[in-house]
């Protein structure tokens, strides 16, 4: 009975542990919610979109209230009526109200900075967008190094096993005056190799594991949190199949380049706001006020006036600080013209890269699992030769090597597929959480062995 419960309870647990494995897409759920960068940057956006509303404010009605009332001491002199002069003292209140609506007519420079203030707002929001596929490549970026060093870790193990096998084996040999020391020598060497090989993939996968917990908000992340990757996986249909479709996806819709085609616009009505500053500007304005004493010659009268009226500005000179500021923001243009032409051209670059890897990806996977399958007939060939005496101690560990490494390039080439497969969408601009979810389908839903 006891035996059955502590059955019971083992399954319970590893039951509970899978529970709580996560793959890729559940762990860019969790980034979503906790990740600085991410939430940093939907605070940028949502700041970056408030200049649309404070470009059009310069379009619209302004509204003003103004009023003042005081106590004055005025003394006052003048000539009376017999030519003679008086001092008078006055003691008095004074105040004044008014209200004025003015609404711009033909204001450039208020339709220039509008204009800036629209770009502003679609540069903050393409940002964001490349900030969000962004999160979307760490997320499966850590995740594969976390697994890849784990594949590192399980082979190194491996390594040590077999390698301590043919330490004891040759060893026994040597005592039987079978052996040399040469063997003995050679298999340690390959042991102490893969105990560093296993150190280092140790402290890769502590990174990877900490930059997880960073993105999540988890304090520490552990290996058997994370799903391995499926061994049936299959590279998946790449839609659309040519080269020049994902390079015009990518000069539309990568945010990258829209961001910056958003800066070019934000430098070119710059230019057009500073050369506003030649230009006149007309406005309507309305105005009610009411006055009582405001000033010596009103003393004790009091006002009330309407006005309607239309007010006309024109600069004559500044100075040549216009010219100047013009040309500078003409300068500032032209950077951000190369700059944009800049970026394309290392987009495109990044993004044949990613093209050409996921197509040479599908044969590297291919060629790696048939290596695979001959490397592990080599083992077992090598080991039935050396039986027979056709092969010597050095042959059996460099067909044991040949394995472990093939075994690590295959894991290595079906990370890079899937990287490769993610970023050439990041690249296009076209990368999304579904994109994600599909790639999700390639880790396994099993515990791990």
């Amino acid at each position: 009975m006891n035996k059955l419960l502590m059955v019971t309870a083992a399954l319970a647990l590893a039951s509970c542990n899978v529970a709580l494995a996560m793959g890729p897409f559940e762990v860019y759920e969790q980034a979503l919610r906790n990740d600085p960068v991410f939430l940093g940057a939907i605070k940028e956006r949502d700041a970056g979109l408030e200049n649309r509303a404070i470009g059009r404010a310069g379009l619209l009605p302004k509204l003003g209230y103004s009023y003042n009332k005081g106590r004055n001491n005025s003394d006052v002199s003048y000539l009376n009526d017999r030519g003679r002069r008086q001092n008078d003292e006055r003691n008095y209140d004074s105040y004044g109200s008014s209200l004025t609506l003015q609404q711009p007519l033909l204001d450039y420079e208020a339709y220039a900075t509008y204009r800036k203030g629209v770009a502003q707002s679609l540069f903050a929001d393409e940002t964001f967008r490349g900030k969000s596929q962004e999160l979307l490549v760490r997320v499966l970026e850590h995740y594969t190094r976390a697994l890849f060093a784990q594949d590192q870790i399980d082979i190194a193990l491996a390594k040590k096993k077999a390698f301590e096998q043919q330490f004891q084996q040759n060893r026994e040999m040597f005592r039987q005056g079978e052996g040399t020391r040469t063997d003995i020598l050679e298999a340690e060497s390959r042991y102490e190799l893969a105990s560093a090989e296993e150190i280092e993939a140790r402290d890769e996968q502590d990174a990877s594991l900490r930059e997880l917990g960073a993105l999540t908000g988890v304090a520490a992340f552990d290996i058997a949190d994370l799903w391995p990757m499926n061994p049936d996986f299959q590279t998946f249909t790449l839609q659309p199949a040519g080269y020049d479709a994902w390079h015009e996806l990518a000069v539309a819709n990568n945010p990258d380049l829209a961001s910056q085609r958003q800066a070019l616009e934000v430098a070119r009505y710059e230019v057009e706001r500073n050369r506003a500053g030649h230009l006149p500007k007309i406005s309507a304005y309305a105005t009610v006020r009411q006055n009582e004493s405001e000033s010596g010659n009103t003393y004790n009268q009091r006002y009330e006036t309407n006005t309607i009226g239309v007010e006309i500005s024109v600069p004559l000179y500044a100075g040549g600080g216009v010219s100047a500021s013009t040309r500078q923001a003409s300068r500032v243009m032209e950077q951000a013209d190369y700059e944009l032409d800049g970026k394309t051209r290392q987009t495109l670059i990044e993004l044949r890269r990613q093209f050409s890897a996921c197509l040479s990806g599908v044969s590297k996977l291919r060629a790696y699992q048939k290596a695979l399958s001959s490397a592990e007939a080599l083992v077992i060939s090598t080991r039935q030769s050396i039986l027979g005496g056709e092969r010597v101690n050095l042959d059996a560990l460099n067909a044991q090597q040949q394995l472990f490494t093939t075994r690590r390039d295959l894991a290595q080439a079906r990370y890079d597929y899937l990287m490769a497969w993610t970023k050439l969408h990041y690249y296009a601009g076209t990368l999304s959480a579904q994109d994600l979810a599909k790639v999700d389908e390639a880790f396994g839903r099993g515990p791990r062995t």
